[in-house]
């Protein structure tokens, strides 16, 4: 089942961001192809975030960027608002 990406203002500027980086944004738009055909793809490591709770009490989950990396970078995002639609929450290194 393919997904619909959406993106909050915060999460369009930090992609915008890494225009700089071209490196980086190959592995960001990487991560982001994987989570539109399946966020349950193992090389993403998707889990659930315990810290923090999406908008109306969703569920926040992240997806690897990297993995072994100092600041390893993650895309936080959670399943809505619609059927077949992920909402991108953010695009940061690891907290």
């Amino acid at each position: 089942m393919a997904f619909q990406l959406l993106f909050t203002e915060e999460a369009s500027r930090q992609l915008h961001a890494l225009e700089i980086d071209e490196k980086k944004l190959r592995k960001v738009r990487r991560c982001l192809g994987l989570l539109e055909i399946d966020p349950k793809h193992p090389g993403l490591n998707s889990h659930k975030y315990a810290s923090i709770k999406a908008p109306e009490g969703r569920d926040l989950w992240e997806s690897y960027v990297e993995n072994r990396t100092p600041s390893a970078w993650r895309v936080f995002w959670f399943y809505g608002p619609s059927k077949n639609t992920i909402t991108i929450v953010a695009i940061t290194p690891h907290p």
